[in-house]
């Protein structure tokens, strides 16, 4: 009461709700845990804010601070699936702009699975994780550690101390930390991979065992075959579903896959970007990645691309050679970059970021396997039209979470494009993750050893059960996809739109 400077009494009040709504925390831990993580509870967290920002409560909310990095995780059911999302940034600005719009992420990207779980007996979640200000050009470092906690060490050290502080709220009596406030329900997590952290399943899982979590096979999933997982960018899972959507389209549309063109954002060193490769048969003119920016009006050569998606390296590994006339390779690395139309750009990073948005950016289709939420929104939408007004593309199907926001995709649409959302169309991964889960804990520990988990490394082959299994959860996300389009398609037809049919 006695503080007179407004903005100083809005802080004070923000450290009274944070207090409030604490139900959970590892903050007084013994000995000190190596993140702090804060179980939130949302009514108390986001009352009074706008139903535009934040449309349904979630059911729970954990903030998890590190010494070098900030993260959340939300989810909207008591039992939620959804992955984890290691954020990095390659610049201050663009550290500063992510920090300021994390837990908007995290929450919309746990909205999106929340619709996007339809299928599934499991309520949405999503987790994100925002290593600190340091990015990979900055000076310092050494050969082991590297010059930043974005690289490899520095991501699976974030990672872990992320998961270890849940599992100290999934554990309160054993990590000795008082759960009153939870009314004796347990905290029951479940987390996947996403952007940057496919690689730490088994580590998860692994670590959740020697602490002692007595459903470790289950807590993480895409985990490799030697623990049993089912790894979504070896058997193609979320791509399943997203190709599924495209040749379901094109029938309709009596359309031949190889005759129509093709952009892409996500490359082939990622899992949605390199499955889209080999999977597909049609004529790819575009691709963006980490790297940079490959393009030939002519089709990129498809051998070369498949070459590139079976060693999962990025767009810069591209043979030259195999560029026609109008084609360039533009890396994030060079300056002072000027393409055959005569249009300069100051980096290659400044054309990677906004290609998408430019006149090459333009096709039959367009499948987003990758890039930032709101890459395409209301402020920039009219420029995925040509200077008539008519669409650069015809059909977007979207791999990538919430690369356009809904009012640029009701714009597309009412423009005549063929939109098919990302809560419909790149759900096989959570499928697997599901069924992976309920071989984990339907089976009894031999069993699933037995019938779920080899070592290729030391000559294992999988077992009859596993080969079966994967083809059934192929099989469930192929057949999922062609109901859910069917739907769609059919409510469309009758005057509803594709993005409103998809929720």
């Amino acid at each position: 009461r006695s503080c007179a400077d407004p903005q100083d009494r809005q802080i004070l009040k923000m450290f009274l709700t944070f207090n409030h709504s604490i139900l959970l925390t590892n903050f007084f831990k013994e000995p000190t845990p190596g993140a702090l993580s804060f179980r939130l509870n949302p009514a108390v967290a986001l009352k009074d804010r706008p139903t535009s920002l934040y449309p349904e409560i979630p059911h729970g909310i954990y903030l998890i601070c590190g010494r070098d990095f900030m993260g959340f995780h939300t989810r909207f059911r008591d039992v939620s699936r959804g992955g984890i999302r290691l954020v990095l940034s390659r610049d201050k600005t663009t550290y500063e702009r992510n920090f300021a719009t994390l837990f908007e992420e995290c929450y919309n990207l746990a909205f999106t699975q929340q619709y996007k779980n339809k299928d599934i007996p499991e309520g949405g979640s999503k987790g994100v994780i925002l290593p600190d200000r340091s990015w990979p050009n900055s000076n310092g470092g050494n050969v082991v550690a590297g010059a930043s906690i974005q690289g490899p060490l520095g991501m699976r050290s974030c990672f872990t101390r992320y998961l270890d502080a849940l599992l100290d709220c999934m554990m309160p009596e054993q990590s000795g930390i008082y759960a009153g406030h939870l009314k004796g329900r347990p905290e029951i997590l479940f987390f996947g991979p996403d952007e940057n952290t496919a690689g730490f399943m088994d580590l998860g899982a692994e670590h959740a065992k020697v602490r002692g979590y007595p459903y470790w096979k289950a807590l993480t999933t895409g985990k490799s075959v030697a623990l049993g997982g089912v790894p979504h960018d070896t058997y193609g899972m979320t791509t399943q579903s997203v190709h599924t959507y495209v040749t379901e389209l094109l029938k309709e549309l009596g359309e031949e896959e190889d005759k129509i063109t093709k952009f892409q954002t996500g490359g082939p060193d990622g899992d949605l970007g390199s499955n889209e490769i080999l999977i597909s048969k049609d004529l790819t003119i575009g691709i963006v990645d980490g790297s940079g920016v490959l393009y030939d009006p002519s089709g990129l050569s498809r051998a070369e691309l498949t070459r590139l998606a079976q060693r999962r390296v990025p767009v810069r590994e591209f043979n030259r050679c195999f560029l026609g006339n109008g084609g360039f390779l533009v890396t994030v690395e060079e300056t002072n970059v000027t393409l055959p139309d005569g249009s300069t750009w100051l980096s290659g990073a400044e054309l990677r970021d906004n290609f998408h948005l430019t006149e090459y950016a333009s096709a039959d289709l367009f499948v987003p396997c990758g890039g930032r939420p709101n890459s395409v929104t209301t402020d920039n939408v009219k420029r995925l039209f040509t200077s008539d007004g008519k669409p650069k593309f015809r059909m977007i199907v979207e791999g990538a979470n919430l690369f356009l926001s809904d009012r640029a995709r009701g714009i597309l649409e009412a423009a005549g494009v063929h939109v098919f959302k990302d809560a419909s169309t790149n759900k096989g991964g959570v499928n697997s993750s599901s069924l992976e889960v309920l071989a984990a804990l339907a089976l009894t520990e031999e069993d699933h050893s037995s019938m779920m988990c080899y070592d290729p490394a030391c000559g294992g082959v999988p077992p009859t059960f596993y080969e079966t299994y994967v083809r059934q959860i192929q099989d469930t996300i192929v057949e999922n996809a062609r109901n859910e389009f069917r739907a769609i398609w059919t409510c469309n037809q009758r005057g509803i739109s594709k993005v409103h049919a998809t929720k």
